[in-house]
């Protein structure tokens, strides 16, 4: 191991000690990590080792307590100092009525924007392929935008996002995709993967390399889901409410609904489930261990379940388009709870059941992934490449790396030869590599295969 990634894994370890603390606001927490390495590089210019200088800077930091109130004194115009002084207004409570409006505003912005296009003769009845395609490009700009406030990046990084979202666009609207293509199938799956990476940067405030920045926006991603579809089943039955109660006085609302209510909630609820994991994280942050690790279990059942009946039954793997894309779902399933378990799990902590039961679960979506490989592989030499092959082929070789190398990292943690921090400084900065993919297929497939 590397002196770098010693260093990484002892501030790592500080940093998981600091999120537990109920009190301490992440924002804040990152100002910490701020203080604690620019003293760590004092004391290495200094002349000392960077576990000697580690040791030290954080001994010189002191209790918790003594550091808020030195941060209360230091900013006191960031109302840090309720934490520790009495009679101060709520923290947290006034940063969320100071983002609430921006918060409105975004949202107001992704739910009209999904309206815009029918001001230029679109309707989501007729035009359903331009309304698949461009999805992403209502609401997530939006987004992007409240984070980009939130976090005042700068006008470079502002550029870069913007740059973005309009080459994703260009691309979708320039070519000429027929509404019946593989292609355009393809853009609609992994253009929202890919605008939602750059949602990323603007989350990190810019600072896309920190594996830190990476590793809060994929816990944010994991905590915005399960918002997201909160909010998803609080507009169905606000929906079916509408409904009910117009038509028991003889109006029909159905018209207002699928061409108002529910797309424009829909885009609305996109910048509403963001804040509301900003706003209350406390609350969130213990609801997805649970559901982690109740799924991890039933989907390792599973997935062991699936590799003996095709061991006992020596059933080939159809590879239709719907199989692949269920496959991909699974596989991306169970890199999802992979992902969600690292981001919620105390690094600190040593090897126990759960995580050798992940272990297993790798493993065995390993295999799978092998087998699904084996199948796509005899398909395109039987028949050629076609979009859809090639995207599940590259997909699934993407997976096969990273679960393999997961496994590895994962078999030596539980035997005590590796670091946790290993494997999660390997998922944040495996990123990159879905970001690239997803806008090779966006950019380049239709291309490729001349628009099919």
């Amino acid at each position: 191991m590397t002196v770098d990634s010693e260093l990484e894994g002892q501030i790592a370890e500080w940093r998981a000690y600091m999120d537990r603390r109920r009190e301490l606001h992440r924002t804040d927490a990152d100002e910490l990590e701020d203080h604690l390495r620019s003293r760590i590089n004092e004391l290495t210019d200094g002349g000392l080792r960077t576990d000697e200088a580690f040791l030290i800077a954080v001994k010189r930091m002191g209790s918790l307590d003594d550091l808020s109130r030195e941060f209360a004194r230091e900013h006191s115009e960031r109302l840090w100092k309720q934490l520790v002084l009495p009679g101060e207004p709520d923290a947290p409570a006034a940063r969320t009525r100071r983002e609430l409006p921006v918060m409105i505003l975004c949202a107001a912005i992704a739910a009209l924007a999904i309206k815009v296009p029918g001001l230029f003769g679109l309707d989501m009845d007729h035009d359903g392929s331009f309304y698949a395609r461009n999805i992403s490009l209502f609401a997530l700009p939006a987004l992007a935008a409240y984070f980009a406030w939130q976090r005042r990046v700068g006008v470079r990084v502002i550029g870069v996002l913007a740059a973005l979202f309009v080459l994703g666009a260009v691309a979708v609207n320039a070519y000429p995709l027929a509404d019946d293509s593989q292609s355009i199938v393809l853009t609609a799956i992994h253009l929202p993967i890919a605008l939602w990476l750059v949602v990323g940067v603007a989350y990190a405030g810019g600072d896309w390399r920190s594996d830190r920045r990476r590793m809060d926006f994929i816990r944010f991603t994991g905590e915005w889901l399960i918002y997201f579809a909160l909010l998803a089943l609080g507009g169905g039955v606000l929906t079916a409410f509408t409904m009910g109660t117009f038509q028991a006085i003889g109006l029909d609302a159905e018209v207002f609904v699928s061409q108002w209510l529910l797309p424009c909630g829909a885009m609305a609820a996109v910048v509403v489930a963001a804040w509301l994991v900003e706003a209350k994280q406390s609350v969130i942050e213990n609801m997805a261990p649970v559901l982690t690790r109740v799924f991890t279990p039933l989907f390792a059942a599973t997935l062991l379940a699936f590799l003996v009946a095709f061991i006992w039954t020596s059933n080939g793997i159809d590879v239709e388009r719907d199989v692949l894309i269920l496959f991909d779902l699974l596989l991306v399933i169970v890199l999802g709870l992979l992902l969600y378990a690292i981001s919620a799990r105390d690094l600190t902590a040593r090897p126990g059941l759960f995580d050798r039961l992940q272990l297993v679960l790798v493993v065995a979506a390993l295999v799978i992934d092998v087998l699904v490989l084996v199948a796509i592989t005899g398909r395109i030499t039987e028949f050629g490449f076609s979009p859809n092959k090639t995207a599940a082929l590259g997909e699934n070789l993407i997976l096969l790396t990273n679960l393999a190398w997961s496994a590895w990292l994962f078999l030596g943690f539980t035997r005590g030869r590796l670091p946790f921090a290993r494997l999660e400084r390997w998922q944040t900065r495996y990123l990159v590599v879905y970001a690239a993919w997803a806008w090779t297929v966006v950019l380049a497939f239709p291309l490729v295969f001349n628009f099919r």
